[in-house]
């Protein structure tokens, strides 16, 4: 079972997909990945889209941490129901710990837009651009049946839906090569872990 590792939802324990159709970030994994992403600054008051999502273990632990919002988009009915009532429990988490008392199970409406998290069903890349919102942090961990092709196609469409200081994290198995980048992305630092590689990338026009 997976679990917040940090922030306001620290350690409440997230369901897990059935079945063996996902692939869940495992913890170590997970830690690093995050260690990085602060360092950089990249979480606190970010609209973060997790595709792929699963669980939603990767958007949610970013909303924990301190992100306005997260959309968690999955393509199978049973990830998009995990997805939903994790983030109906990191919602309510979140908001008690940030009012000091009960918090509301679902996204709250503020002078600011939605915050908090929620999922819906999708296919990357076609539901990207139906959104309608410009993300910060995008995480892409996508299961090991799509291709690098499909994955390229996915990231181009990104492009018009990313703001300038975004940063992209894609999870791949450490057998596979590097994304291929689109025109306007570009890589900025990668790590192994095992059977597993993380890849983080930002606009190439970035100041």
């Amino acid at each position: 079972m997976s679990r917040i590792i940090a922030g306001i939802a620290g350690g409440l324990a997230l369901t897990s997909v059935p079945g063996t159709g996902t692939r869940p970030t495992t913890d170590r994994v997970k830690e690093s990945v995050f260690s990085r992403l602060e360092h950089w600054e990249a979480i606190q008051d970010a609209r973060v889209l997790d595709l792929f999502a699963g669980s939603g273990a990767l958007g949610l632990e970013a909303v924990s941490r301190g992100a306005r919002r997260a959309v968690l988009v999955d393509s199978a009915d049973a990830a998009v129901r995990t997805a939903r009532a994790n983030a109906e429990r990191v919602n309510k988490a979140v908001g008690a710990g940030q009012r000091g008392g009960r918090g509301s199970a679902g996204p709250a409406q503020t002078e600011r837009g939605t915050t908090g998290a929620r999922a819906v069903k999708g296919r990357a890349p076609g539901i990207i651009g139906t959104l309608g919102d410009v993300w910060d942090l995008v995480f892409l961990d996508p299961p090991y049946p799509v291709t690098e092709e499909e994955l390229a196609e996915v990231l181009e469409s990104l492009l018009p839906r990313l703001s300038e200081s975004a940063v992209v994290v894609v999870e791949r198995s450490s057998r596979s090569p590097e994304p291929a980048w689109p025109a306007g992305l570009e890589m900025i630092d990668g790590k192994k872990y095992g059977e597993t590689r993380i890849w983080y990338a930002e606009p190439a026009n970035r100041g």
